[in-house]
C-alpha cells in the first residue's frame, strides 16, 4: 500500500464544494423551497460522506483540520465525535452485522424481538425494505440514538460529554445561519434538509452488509451511476473501502476496476447493478429478517428469522 499523502487536494476542494453548495441551497430554498426539495437531502447526505472521509484520515495527516472540514452538523442530530468513535469500531470489529458487536447494524437480537409490541414488530419488518428503510428509517435511527445516548446519561456514563459540546456548539453556527442569514424556519430546513438527508444515508447503507458465516461474505458492492457515486463518494463500492479504508475516495473506482473479479470472489458475489435494482427488488420485500441469525434462537417462534428473501 502507498504511504498516505499529507495533502489531498481534490478531498480539500470537495469540502469547498459542499459547504457552498450547502450555503447556496439554504439561501435560494427560502424564497424557492423547491431548491430544499430537490438538493435540500443530497447536500446533507453529502456532507455525510464528508464526514465519512475524513473520520478516515483524509484530506491530510491532521485529524484536527480533518474534523474542522466535515464537523459543522449540518444534519443537526449525530455529534461528530461519536459518529468517528462508532464507525471505526464498525470498521475494527469482527462480527458485522452482528447487534451486540456492530454499533452500525440494523439487525435486532431474538430477545428484543420477543420483548417488541406487534406495533414495533411491524415497523421493525418494515424496515427490512428499502422503502420502509427511507420513510421510517430515519424516525428509527432517531430514536434509538438518542435513547441510547440518554440512558448513557442515566447511567452516569458521561463519555460523549465532551463531544456533545461540540456539537452544541456546530448547531448554534447552523441555526444562526439558517435564522440570521437565511430567515429559514426550523421545521422547514428539518423535513426538507435533515430528514431526506438522513434516508439517502440509509439507502446508501440498506445493502452495505449482511449477515454471513464468512466476515468478507458481509460486505456489498452496489455498481453505482455517477451521481450516486458522487453523493456517496464511492463508498457503494464497500468492499474496497473495507479493504483499505485508508484510500481516498476518488482512487476507490479505479482499485475497483483492476481488482473487480477477485473483489467479488472475495465476498462471494455480493453486488448490486444500481440503486435502482435494489428499489426493483427489495422496494416492499423485506432484504433480511429483522433478527440477526446469531441471536435467532433466543426468539420465540413467531419470529420471522428464517426469512431470507434476498436473491
Amino acid at each position: 500500500m502507498r504511504p498516505k499523502r499529507s495533502f489531498e487536494g481534490p478531498t480539500f476542494l470537495l469540502a469547498l464544494a459542499v459547504h457552498a453548495a450547502w450555503m447556496l441551497s439554504t439561501l435560494m430554498a427560502v424564497r424557492h423551497p423547491w431548491v430544499g426539495v430537490i438538493c435540500g437531502g443530497f447536500v446533507v447526505a453529502w456532507h455525510g460522506s464528508l464526514q465519512h472521509e475524513t473520520i478516515h484520515g483524509h484530506p491530510t495527516r491532521s485529524r484536527a483540520v480533518n474534523a474542522l472540514l466535515g464537523s459543522l452538523p449540518m444534519g443537526l442530530w449525530l455529534p461528530y465525535g461519536i459518529y468517528r468513535e462508532q464507525h471505526l469500531d464498525h470498521h475494527r470489529t469482527s462480527a458485522l452485522t452482528d447487534p451486540l458487536e456492530d454499533p452500525e447494524s440494523q439487525f435486532v437480537t431474538g430477545d428484543a424481538w420477543r420483548a417488541a409490541s406487534p406495533v414495533r414488530r411491524a415497523i421493525l419488518l418494515a424496515n427490512a425494505t428499502l422503502l420502509g428503510r427511507l420513510v421510517l428509517g430515519p424516525a428509527i435511527v432517531l430514536v434509538r440514538f438518542f435513547l441510547a445516548e440518554a440512558r448513557r446519561i442515566v447511567r452516569g456514563d458521561l463519555v460523549h460529554a465532551r463531544a456533545w459540546l461540540g456539537h452544541a456548539a456546530g448547531v448554534v453556527v447552523v441555526l444562526a445561519w439558517l435564522e440570521l442569514v437565511c430567515a429559514m424556519p426550523l421545521w422547514q430546513y428539518v423535513l426538507t434538509f435533515v430528514y431526506p438527508g438522513l434516508a439517502l444515508t440509509l439507502l446508501r447503507s440498506f445493502a452495505e452488509h449482511r449477515p454471513a458465516t464468512e466476515q468478507a461474505h458481509r460486505i456489498a458492492v452496489v455498481e453505482a451511476g455517477p451521481i450516486a457515486s458522487l453523493l456517496y463518494l464511492n463508498n457503494n463500492l464497500h468492499v474496497v473501502h473495507h479493504d483499505e479504508p485508508a484510500v481516498p475516495w476518488y482512487e476507490l473506482p479505479e482499485r475497483y476496476r483492476a481488482t473487480r473479479e477477485d473483489v467479488l470472489a472475495k465476498n462471494g458475489g455480493l453486488a448490486y447493478a444500481g440503486y435502482g435494482a435494489l428499489l426493483w427488488h427489495f422496494g416492499v420485500r423485506a432484504r433480511y429478517a429483522p433478527v440477526h441469525p446469531a441471536h435467532a434462537a433466543s426468539a420465540l417462534s413467531a419470529s420471522p428469522v428464517g426469512l431470507q428473501p434476498e436473491s
